[in-house]
């Protein structure tokens, strides 16, 4: 099964993709991890990611198109994959058709996860990791036994610059932005499922299990 997981920061795309990725024994696949495997290979294609990345650019779509290519042809993916933060554009999502199409495959599912913008904004800025060892917190729905201070190591924690209410409603007018085209491309091909994404973490859970 081949399926895309859309969802805004904070809407617990991470959680679900590792539950898809588990129950359907499919590898989840981020762009993010994309480009630290290129770079990490050394390869030709990792030193463009590299450069391009060192400098604060954006990496082209056609960089980025070649990297979900290579990265699909890997035997992890012959039973399918979800992609998590991909396509983020149409030129992408249609490239991405291309790519699939050459191995006659397809997107067999999108799901789209529905939260509101007071629950995201609630969310992130409860947010908290380690300085130490990264364990992530949430004030509101993960807290440390101790206020302020890891479970795991002992040391501080911190809010990110970015999870911030200011920041984090700048991060969601640009993916609504983004993504908004996408949704509509796919419902237009019959393949987006939404999900309330509002609900607890097991119901959320279910209802994506329901419609796989």
């Amino acid at each position: 099964m081949n399926l895309i997981i859309f969802g805004a920061p904070g809407a617990g795309k991470g959680t679900q993709g590792e539950f898809v990725s588990k129950s359907k024994s499919i590898p989840a696949i981020s762009t993010g991890d994309m480009f630290r495997e290129a770079v990490a290979s050394k390869s030709e294609l990792g030193k463009k990611v590299s450069s391009i990345m060192s400098k604060g650019a954006l990496v082209p779509d056609s960089i980025v198109l070649k990297l979900v290519e290579e990265r699909l042809r890997k035997d992890d993916c012959k039973s399918g994959f979800l992609l998590d933060g991909f396509p983020r554009t149409l030129p992408q999502a249609k490239g991405l058709e291309e790519i699939l199409a050459r191995s006659n495959k397809k997107i067999d599912k999108v799901i789209s996860l529905e939260v509101s913008e007071e629950s995201i904004i609630k969310r992130l800025s409860s947010r908290r990791i380690c300085k130490n060892c990264g364990r992530k917190y949430n004030l509101e729905t993960l807290p440390p036994k101790k206020e302020g201070i890891c479970d795991n190591c002992g040391g501080e924690l911190f809010q990110r610059e970015d999870d911030t209410a200011s920041t984090i409603k700048h991060r969601l007018s640009v993916y609504f932005i983004e993504t908004q085209p996408l949704i509509e491309y796919y419902k237009n091909q019959n393949i987006l499922q939404t999900v309330n994404g509002n609900k607890s973490v097991p119901e959320i859970s279910a209802e994506i299990a329901a419609l796989l």
